[in-house]
Formats: structure tokens, sequence, C-alpha cells
């Protein structure tokens, strides 16, 4: 009698399958590393954080290769400056400025020395022990701890990209002139991201989409149109002002939350050890000991050029939005259109295509940063393996966590929320989950256990903890008003 054919043996892996979910439903062989890169990456000629080379150039060697060389020091800290002056901070710094005049431009410099000395510690910590901020932060504080850290950045971070998917629609219907709807482009926009995260490495899509970003140095060319008034805007950006209100300190809450957003921790350690994992000087889970000054060297001044142009555009964001708008008695911020307005002294009836061209650009750029620092946290906390530059069939778990925090920004703008004003409130989350988790970090960068020689030194302590303090005090400021009433 026929049987049949006989069923086809499952294949060996080569060695043990390293995806949970992969092992359980279909045990493909476990890759080798150049089988595990997706065939489109760009990784022989970019690292995953986007650097030209894989690995760090040295500073000897940028200054022999000229212009070149001094572009390929740029990586990790560029893309997180970038990725700052996301729709939520163009939002943001467009209501404070619509709202408070140019009250709030004194906190851009403020800002700047706080937010470079935290995503320096973000750095050394990553360049030092090879691994990302989730295993490291596992293998200091207990468990249960360091889960509700990473479960609040997982709420702040699904809000944030929920945030910035309805911001990029809004700029689509602005774009169309209102034929297509905000709503209807909600699922194509985010089906857009997730193909390029499925099957482009990051470094492809920031190739892409990092030119649009320059879009947003339209806001310096308009603060020059708009004739702002020099003595007021002086004051206002070496003089503090501070009001005891409630819509003040929400404001300031929000722009804190926004420069030193808690996802902007785990992505700059995250893409420090894809580098490292490029140049072959680092292995998942395990991780090295110690850095080289070089590399400490080379990261810092990354990290300083990225944080200085994230605080450039987020001052003229203001500076313009005071201008044009504050002057004219606009100060309730509702729409994409309004918000819009602010460049119209510079591109006119075309200010809405500058805006919008803007706002999609940060968006492409700072949308898939939020879903993947958010799978970075989770699957370092699970210990699991995974990244942007691996094919999706060998860690499956990875891109399913990166396809659900998507998807649930997708059904929060279901939820009939007005995306200009869920751009704020999404700062203002950000504001209250970064104190704690901040904290965290601040007490893993000074154990000297861990870091050894790299652990902070006086001024890394004082101005992450002035972060961390102020974070924390405008955090209570904010419960206490609304307690108040």
């Amino acid at each position: 009698m026929f049987a049949g054919k006989p069923p086809r043996p499952r294949p060996r892996a080569r060695g043990k399958i390293q995806d949970p979910l992969r092992a359980r439903f279909k045990p493909i062989p476990e890759p080798s590393s150049q089988e595990l890169v997706k065939e489109d990456t760009t990784t022989s000629d970019l690292a995953a954080g986007g650097t030209p080379e894989a690995g760090r150039t040295t500073l000897d060697e940028a200054r022999r290769k000229g212009p070149v060389g001094w572009l390929q020091l740029l990586g990790p800290g560029l893309i997180t400056g970038a990725s700052d002056d996301d729709p939520s901070g163009i939002g943001t710094y467009t209501q404070v400025g619509s709202h408070f005049g140019y009250g709030l431009l004194w906190t851009a410099f403020f800002t700047f020395p706080l937010m470079s000395a935290v995503q320096e510690l973000c750095s050394r910590i990553a360049l030092q022990t090879g691994v990302g901020l989730g295993i490291t932060l596992r293998r200091k504080f207990p468990t249960w701890l360091v889960g509700l850290a990473i479960a609040g950045l997982l709420a702040a971070n699904t809000f944030n990209l929920g945030a910035d998917l309805g911001a990029v629609a809004a700029g689509g219907e602005l774009l169309s002139g209102g034929l297509v709807r905000t709503i209807w482009l909600i699922i194509p926009v985010a089906a857009l991201i997730l193909g390029l995260q499925f099957f482009m490495s990051y470094a492809t899509i920031f190739k892409i989409f990092k030119w649009l970003t320059l879009a947003l140095f339209a806001y310096v060319i308009t603060a020059f149109f708009a004739h702002p008034q020099l003595d007021a805007v002086v004051k206002a950006t070496f003089v503090p002002h501070l009001e005891l209100s409630k819509d003040f300190i929400m404001a300031l809450v929000a722009v804190l939350g926004t420069t030193i957003s808690p996802y902007l921790f785990f992505w700059q350690a995250s893409s420090e050890v894809d580098e490292l994992r490029a140049a072959g000087a680092t292995t998942p889970l395990t991780g090295r000991r110690g850095l080289k000054p070089a590399e400490l060297r080379v990261a810092r001044l990354d990290i300083f050029i990225g944080m200085a142009f994230s605080n450039l555009v987020m001052y003229f964001i203001i500076l313009t939005s005071a201008a044009v708008l504050h002057a004219n008695g606009k100060t309730d911020i509702q729409t994409a259109g309004q918000a819009a307005a602010a460049l119209a002294p510079l591109a006119g009836p075309m200010a809405f295509v500058v805006f919008s061209i803007g706002l999609i650009g940060s968006g492409l750029l700072g949308i898939p940063i939020l879903a993947a620092s958010a799978s970075y946290a989770l699957k370092e906390f699970l210990g699991l393996r995974g990244d942007l530059a691996s094919k999706p069939r060998y860690r499956p778990t990875f891109y399913i966590m990166l396809a659900a925090a998507t998807l649930a920004g997708v059904a929060m703008n279901f939820m009939h929320l007005d995306p200009i004003r869920a751009l704020f409130v999404t700062a203002v989350i950000n504001g209250i989950v970064a104190p704690p988790l901040l904290i965290l970090i601040i007490l893993l960068g000074a154990d000297r256990r861990i870091m050894k020689r790299s652990a902070s030194g006086r001024l890394s302590l004082t101005l992450t903890g002035i972060a961390a303090g102020l974070m924390t005090l405008a955090a209570i400021a904010l419960f206490g008003t609304l307690i108040a009433g």
C-alpha cells in the first residue's frame, strides 16, 4: 500500500537556537554571523548606528581623512540628537513658544550640558560593559525594580510613538490640502515604517530620511525674517524666567521630558553596542570588560555635536513660534495647520509644505527609534537576542516586540486624540517617567565594581544629578499643582 512520501526531517541547528519562538515553532538552524545580517543592509559600509565603518573612526584617522573622516566620527550621538527633535519635540516647542513667548528660551542652553552628560553616561556604560542598559541594570538592581522602570519606559514609548504616528499622518493631511484625512494615513504610515524596519537596516533608513530633518533648519532662517525683539530675546536666553502656575510647570516638565527622554537612554547604549558588535569587539549577553580611551573621546565628540544640533533646533523653534505666533496673539495651538503658521514669514503660503516635510521627516526618523528602543530594552531585560541588523526569520521575537509597539501606537490614534495636543502630553509623560530610570543609570555609572576606571567623575555626577533632581522636582511640582487645582 502506498504510504506517501516520508516526512521531511527538520533541519538540525548549528548550535543552540537563540530565539525562543523560532526554537519552538520553526527550528531553522542557527545562522552564521554573516547569514544573520539582512542581505540588503549596508553594514559592510555602515555600522548599526550609522557611521561609515564598523567600529569607531579614531581622531587621528579623522584628521588624516579630512572632512570625510570627521563625518565618519558621527554615529549614535548624531542620530540620538536628530531623533530628539521628533514630532513630539516640534509640537512641544511650538506650543511652548506660542503660549509663553520667549519665556522658556533659556531652557535650550540650560538643558544642553545636562542631556549631553546623560547621553555620555549611557554611552560610557555601553562601551565599558559591551551590553545594553537593560542587561547591565538587571545585573546590578533587583529584577522587580528594573522591571518597573522598563514598564514605565514601554508605556511612555507607546504613547510617544502613537503621538508621532498621528503627527506624521497630520503632516500628510496638511500636504494634501485636507483631501486625505489624518486617520486614513495612520495604518499606511505604520506599515511603511514596519516594512523598512523588517527588511532594511537602520543605517539605510537613516541615510534615506536624515536629510528630511534638515527642513527643521527653516525655523532658524525664519527667526531672522520674523524680526524678533533682540533685547527681549537676549534677556530670555540668559535670564531664566519662572512662574508658579500649572501651565508653566507643565510646560517645563514637557521641555525636560522631550529633551531628556527615557527612550534616548536605551537607544544611545544599544547603538554603541551594535557598533561594537559590528566591529567584533563584543558578544551578545556576555559583553566585554573595559573601554579604550580613544573610543570614549570619539563617542563624547559625537554626542556633543548631536546634542548641540538638537538644542539649536529646539531654540529656534521656540524663538520662531514666539516671534510669529505669540506676538500675534496666537497662544493656543491645537492643529498642525496652526503650528505651520510659524513658518509663514519665510515660506508664505507654502509654510505648510515646509512644516509638513519637517514633521514627516522627523517622524520617520523618530518612530523607528521609539519602537526599537522599547524592543531593545525589553529583550535585554528578558535576556533575548535580536537587533535591527538581524533577519526577522532568525530573530522573530525581537520583531514581534517591534510590531507590537507600533500597533499599540496605531490603536492609540483611533481613540480620537488630537495629534498636536498628544505630542505635548507625550513630553509630559516622558518627563515623569525619566527621573526614576535616570537615577538607576546614575547609580550604575558610579559603581566602580562594574565601571572600573570608567566610573563617573565629579562633573558627570554633578550634571546628571542636576538633571535627575530637576526633573524629579518638576514632576512633583506638577502633581502638587494638579492636586491643589
